[in-house]
Parts: C-alpha cells; sequence; structure tokens
C-alpha cells in the first residue's frame, strides 16, 4: 500500500478548503456546511495514528469532502453543474443528489473496518451493517437540515436544506445515500472476494 496517497489526498482536500473558503456565496452556509467535513477529516488524521485504511477506502471518503466542501462554496443549488442539467434535460441542479451518493461511499471503509479487523462472523451482518449504518446517517442528516432551515436565517436555511422546491427532496437525498453505499459494497463484496469465502453466510 503507497503510504503516501492518505496525505496526497489530505494535501488536496486542505487546497480545495483554502481556495473555497475565500468569499462564499454566504458565510454562514459556508461554516454550516464545512463543520461536518472539518469533523470527519479531523477523525481520520486522528485515527491514522492507531488504524490505516486502505487507499481504496481513502480515495472513495475523498470524494465526499471534496464535493461538500465545493457545495458549501457556492451553496449546493448554485454550484456550475449546468452542463450536466442541459445533457441530461433535468429541471434542477442535482449536483447535491451526486454528493449524497458519494455519502454512501463511507459503506466501504465500514465493511473493510469490520472485515480486515474480525468484528464480525457472519456475512449476512457485514453486508448490511454498513448499508443501515449509511441509512441511519443520512436520515440523522436530513433531520439536523431540517432543525438547520428552521432555526438559522431564513436565506440561509433554504441554501442548507438546498430542496429547489422538491417536497421529497429529503427522501430523494436519503436514497442518493444508499445507492452510493449499495454501489461501493458490490465493489467491496469483489475485492474482498477470498476473504468473504471464509466467513459465515448466516
Amino acid at each position: 500500500m503507497d503510504k503516501s496517497l492518505p496525505k496526497l489526498l489530505l494535501l488536496i482536500y486542505v487546497l480545495v478548503f483554502s481556495v473555497c473558503a475565500i468569499s462564499p456565496y454566504d458565510r454562514a452556509v459556508w461554516w454550516a456546511e464545512n463543520i461536518p467535513v472539518l469533523i470527519i477529516v479531523g477523525l481520520l488524521v486522528y485515527t491514522r495514528r492507531h488504524y490505516q485504511f486502505t487507499n481504496t477506502s481513502y480515495i472513495l471518503m475523498s470524494f465526499f469532502l471534496i464535493l461538500h466542501t465545493i457545495g458549501g462554496h457556492y451553496t449546493f443549488e448554485r454550484v456550475p453543474f449546468d452542463w450536466v442539467s442541459n445533457l441530461f434535460g433535468f429541471e434542477r441542479n442535482h449536483y447535491d443528489r451526486m454528493a449524497h451518493f458519494s455519502v454512501g461511499f463511507y459503506a466501504y471503509p465500514i465493511a473493510e473496518l469490520l472485515l480486515l479487523k474480525n468484528l464480525v462472523r457472519s456475512r449476512v451482518v457485514l453486508y448490511l451493517f454498513p448499508l443501515f449504518s449509511i441509512v441511519t446517517v443520512a436520515g440523522i442528516y436530513e433531520v439536523i437540515e431540517w432543525w438547520y432551515a428552521i432555526s438559522a436565517d431564513e436565506a440561509a436555511g433554504i441554501a442548507v436544506l438546498g430542496s429547489q422546491g422538491d417536497i421529497w427532496d429529503a427522501q430523494k437525498d436519503i436514497l442518493a445515500d444508499t445507492l452510493g453505499a449499495l454501489t461501493v459494497m458490490a465493489i467491496f463484496m469483489r475485492v474482498y472476494k477470498l476473504q468473504l469465502q471464509a466467513i459465515s453466510t448466516r
């Protein structure tokens, strides 16, 4: 494993964060969007002293960190993503859906940790725990967004909520998170095929 890759990914994140910290669309929204990301980055840096994920996990986790940081600069509905909307004929900016999809990528390092540290003996639990973890976090985050939207300045609250007039936005965001998790779990099962054969199918 190339031990320099996580440091390179951290450097890329710091550069993106630094650029996006300059004159964001709304400073209150910028803080609201970046605080969760900074917490995750801090935890990854701290836990690396005790446990190192594989490079694949670090790469997958970086997608969300970078996408969310960019979204915090513009606010998600204002990220320059028109070329995708125009290409597929979308009526809304789906950048936030892509960011939510990348949230699901964290199912991979969760599954990897459970497998490599021998924390579970059931293949069913190994498959479902990461998926359920992502769905749970997704639901909690939507509640936090709702709380912020009704507590903060109206404009900032609407920007963080990012529903763009869609009354089913929260449900679709959770679905995007779940689909991202299902995608990387399929990759996980392929990468760790041999190790998984030694685990009970119960």
